[in-house]
């Protein structure tokens, strides 16, 4: 018979095992779920708090000053989902509550105001991502844009008579109607196989298509919508604009009037994967002749975000030095349209800009900014250089200018990003406008402070010690010592939502987070210190702020600590479980590098492998080899959590295989955990709360509690 009952079926298969059992050894389990971690006390942060937290960002001030308009991402667990939606503040109103947009019921965001007061978002509506306008937060929605492909990015002229949009095209097509036939056969083709003739084969999480991003620029017509076939002006450029993976329309702008467009792109070609040589990029007019002026030729390092001054003769953007080290200081600067000549300001201030906006009479380009642990907003007079600092403590994520003053995104270790107002330079307390997450207020989070200590060369060290939530004066509170990726990272007073410290202090662990050489917002010479140096400098400073946090904060129990890292913190595990062994009683590693040698063969940005180990490791194996983690794994000894995703093509799944594959030839007590659909992030509500379900039953499986 075709069918049977489940209970027939299930006493079969009872049999059957017993059989089994009787006749050889058991058949393997499915590995035991972990317990979840419990709370410190009732109104302790958890994660799960984190996970289902909303998620406030990218405020957008209308041209009068008077609306702001700002996304928010809702997480439904229980879905396995997260939606977003665009809310705006009346800022002339006081105590105004803000108010849900009904454009968000189409799925709207990536909202930007025209010159003209209309808002412009993208959204799904018509069942592909397009630009649509709106008058009012009342008024009908006008589709401006109805493409044949999705659109990835866009832009509105200051003239407000043109759309600029980036959209994913074959760029050997005859015109964008050929690229769409081109999808369409690819589509439709029974063979599967890719071919390549160069490099990316693969970037972050996505295989290449071979397609590339591309500006096309329409003009819009009284009725709100674009009219004529759209000029593909970037058409002959061999290279992605905005860039993959996570290029934005920061990286082109209109020129002032509206003739040309000015973008930071890298020409593909031969050489993509090793270089970092963006240009700024000016087209020849609108008509898509395949001619373009390369502005920062001069340059072979990274040149980036373009913006034009308010009266339209001045291009800020900002520059690297150094062709190859993605992580050099991003240095301002300023060229003469008429002229060309170009000059940096600020150049003694060893800070890295990010994103620049002008102020509105073009004397100060306000930029964000790591600063010894914070995020802050910075003025840099254009004229004399000097840079003053708007924000202080905390993490600056994003900011617009008003006409009296500064509406900005901020979070910290224990708050999640809301909205601020601030005057220009004002000595004031910025003013809360939003209140992202409520439910917070009634939440116990874990105190912290910034400590420092000289580390490697006796330089100064930072980094910071929280304590757990219901911390009671005289005990011992075992020990969560998280270590940063990057390396070129920072674990600073800001909010995360993958690796939030705040989730051990909330289930009753201390947290020890040391902000080592290479880390940055403390200089460039100490960014620069970790390059070709991975597993000497930054261990000392790990080893050494260890025992300072020790010897400072009574309440860490030493002998009763975990390890935790991802990406290079993640090598930094791997590292220490050979070299540092004797030190912690368990060891989490999320997608860390476990053969140096082999990544410089297997990861996608080559550019950083090099810079990182002094060359190709064909050229220079020595450089590979001397801090290599798989060199020393007869001296691992520690149980340790092994976590990969299978999307992630920076650090390719071979690296945790190899990674656990040694652990259980060592028969040391290891556990893997593989997300097939996730990348060098765990991003999805489930998988993260899988994550740090996995994560907590390690540590509560190794630490004891506080005593």
């Amino acid at each position: 018979m075709r069918h049977r009952s489940l209970l027939s079926a299930a006493c079969a298969s009872i049999a059957l095992s017993g059989a089994l059992m009787a006749a050889g050894p058991a058949l393997a389990q499915v590995p035991p779920a972990p317990q979840p971690a419990v709370p410190a006390t009732s109104d302790a942060f958890t994660y799960q708090d984190m996970i289902s937290a909303n998620r406030l960002g990218d405020p957008q001030v209308s041209p009068d000053g008077r609306y702001v308009v700002y996304s928010v991402t809702t997480t439904d667990v229980a879905a396995n989902s997260r939606s977003g939606s665009l809310w705006m503040l009346d800022l002339n109103t006081p105590d105004a509550a803000p108010r849900r947009l009904a454009i968000s019921d189409q799925g709207a965001n990536t909202a930007r105001w025209g010159g003209d007061g209309n808002l412009y978002f993208l959204s799904g509506k018509s069942g592909t991502s397009q630009v649509w306008r709106v008058a009012s937060p009342t008024a009908t929605p006008v589709q401006v844009t109805n493409l044949p492909l999705e659109v990835n990015a866009y832009r509105i002229s200051p003239t407000g008579d043109k759309v600029a949009t980036s959209l994913a095209v074959y760029p050997n097509a005859a015109d964008l109607n050929a690229s769409v036939e081109i999808g369409k056969a690819m589509a439709d083709r029974k063979s599967t196989g890719q071919v390549y003739d160069r490099m990316f084969v693969r970037h972050w999480d996505t295989w290449n298509d071979h397609t590339q991003n591309h500006l096309f620029v329409q003009s819009i017509g009284r009725d709100g919508k674009a009219t004529g076939t759209p000029a593909w002006i970037t058409k002959g450029f061999d290279g992605d604009t905005p860039s993959k993976p996570f290029g934005d329309e920061s990286e082109f702008v209109f020129t002032p009037a509206g003739d040309a467009v000015v973008f930071s792109a890298r020409l593909a070609g031969q050489t993509e994967p090793w270089s970092t040589n963006f240009d700024l990029w000016k087209t020849n007019g609108l008509s898509g002749d395949g001619t373009f002026t390369n502005l920062t030729a001069d340059n072979k390092a990274w040149d980036a975000g373009p913006v034009f001054s308010p009266d339209g003769r001045t291009l800020a953007y900002r520059a690297m030095a150094r062709p190859g080290f993605e992580a050099d200081r991003y240095q301002i600067v300023l060229m003469d349209v008429a002229t060309g000549q170009k000059r940096e300001i600020a150049s003694n201030w060893d800070r890295s800009a990010d994103t620049l906006q002008w102020s509105r009479d073009g004397h100060t380009l306000y930029t964000i900014a790591g600063d010894v642990g914070a995020t802050k907003l910075f003025a840099v007079d254009t004229r004399n250089g000097v840079v003053t600092p708007v924000t202080g403590a905390g993490h600056v994520s994003a900011f617009q200018q008003t006409p009296s003053g500064f509406v900005f995104a901020h979070d910290s270790l224990r708050e999640p990003g809301d909205l601020y107002f601030k005057t220009y330079l004002g000595r004031e307390m910025p003013r809360r406008l939003t209140q992202s997450n409520p439910a917070f207020a009634a939440k116990q989070f874990g105190e912290y402070e910034q400590f420092s200590f000289p580390g490697w060369n006796n330089e100064t060290v930072h980094g910071y010690v929280i304590k757990p939530v219901g911390y009671v004066e005289g005990r011992k509170y075992p020990v969560a010592f998280l270590i940063h990726g990057g390396p070129q990272g920072s674990f600073s007073d800001g909010w995360s939502y993958r690796w939030n410290p705040e989730t051990y202090a909330g289930a009753g662990y201390a947290v020890v987070m040391i902000d080592f050489h290479g880390s940055t917002g403390y200089g460039q010479a100490f960014t620069d210190a970790i390059s070709q140096h991975w597993g000497d400098r930054p261990l000392e400073d790990l080893q050494k702020g260890w025992a300072a946090a020790q010897a400072k904060y009574s309440f860490l129990d030493g002998d009763n600590a975990c390890a935790l890292g991802a990406s290079y913190g993640g090598y930094m595990i791997n590292w220490i479980a050979g070299n540092w062994s004797n030190e912690f009683k368990c060891l989490v590693n999320h997608d860390g590098v476990f053969d140096t040698f082999a990544m410089g063969y297997s990861s996608e940005e080559l550019w950083f492998t090099e810079w990182e180990y002094g060359g190709a490791p064909w050229r220079n194996p020595e450089g590979y080899q001397k801090f290599n983690p798989a060199n020393h794994v007869d001296n691992w000894k520690t149980p340790m959590l092994v976590v990969q995703g299978d999307r992630d093509f920076r650090i390719p799944t071979a690296q945790g295989l190899s990674t656990f594959t040694a652990l259980q030839g060592r028969n040391i007590d290891s556990r893997l955990i593989v997300f097939p659909n996730e990348n060098h992030w765990v991003l999805k509500p489930a998988n993260s709360l899988q994550w740090h379900n996995e994560v907590f039953g390690w540590l509560n499986k190794y630490l004891t509690p506080a005593r």
